[in-house]
């Protein structure tokens, strides 16, 4: 103290830890989780879900078919070059046109493949599936932050300003030009592939509880 005034302390108040229980819904202005949320939602105009890990709104401009990869990887053939495609781990994600979420059970019993159990899930109104670390080409030169073992990345990524709508397989009757992919043909084959690589399994020597008869996810 100087005289009577109190000198004011220059130490700053310490800072609330915190929360663990607490997400954390904010990037940093400049981070590289900004530039990536920047980059969906700027450059290629899709929706994206407050909060971390980053995730895409599904439902709007796509839904997400959900199968293993190797029966994904069978499929790419009925795929336009531009259909964008997703990996996860040992799962494929390939973007369909919205709305299909709703078409699929009907396809499906159409095709005849609702009897069978098949490991595929499809993604659609008021959903939403994690964000693939998007491709070194949009990143600029400071390139993007390092993936997470596990992480989604992108197989075939979008084209940046692209129409992303012409791209995506859709049912015929929506209108769509006849060089469109077309997801009856698409669904098809995953169905069948599907059901090939559940038939390989138990020469693969999985263990019983892989082998259960599981039912059709769809979310």
């Amino acid at each position: 103290m100087v005289g009577s005034v109190p000198v004011a302390s220059t130490v700053p108040l310490p800072r609330r830890p915190l929360d663990p229980d607490v997400p954390d819904t904010g990037d940093l202005p400049d981070g590289p989780d900004h530039r990536v949320r920047h980059w969906y939602e700027n450059d290629l105009g899709w929706a994206t879900v407050p909060g971390r890990p980053l995730r895409l709104l599904t439902g709007v401009r796509f839904d997400v078919l959900d199968v293993p990869a190797e029966a994904g990887a069978g499929a790419l053939r009925h795929l336009a070059p531009s259909s964008p495609v997703a990996l996860r781990g040992d799962r494929m994600q390939l973007l369909v046109a919205a709305g299909s979420a709703e078409e699929l059970p009907g396809l499906l019993d159409w095709l005849e493949w609702s009897a069978v159990a098949l490991d595929l899930r499809v993604l659609g109104t008021g959903e939403a599936v994690e964000a693939p670390v998007p491709p070194l080409s949009a990143a600029g030169g400071d390139g993007w932050p390092g993936s997470v073992q596990g992480a989604a990345v992108w197989l075939r990524p979008p084209g940046p300003g692209g129409e992303l709508e012409a791209s995506l397989p859709a049912m015929p009757a929506m209108g769509r030009e006849r060089s469109a992919p077309d997801l009856v043909r698409l669904l098809d084959t995953v169905a069948a592939q599907c059901h090939r690589v559940r038939l390989r399994r138990p020469r693969a020597g999985l263990p019983s509880a892989c082998l259960r008869d599981q039912p059709l996810a769809f979310s």
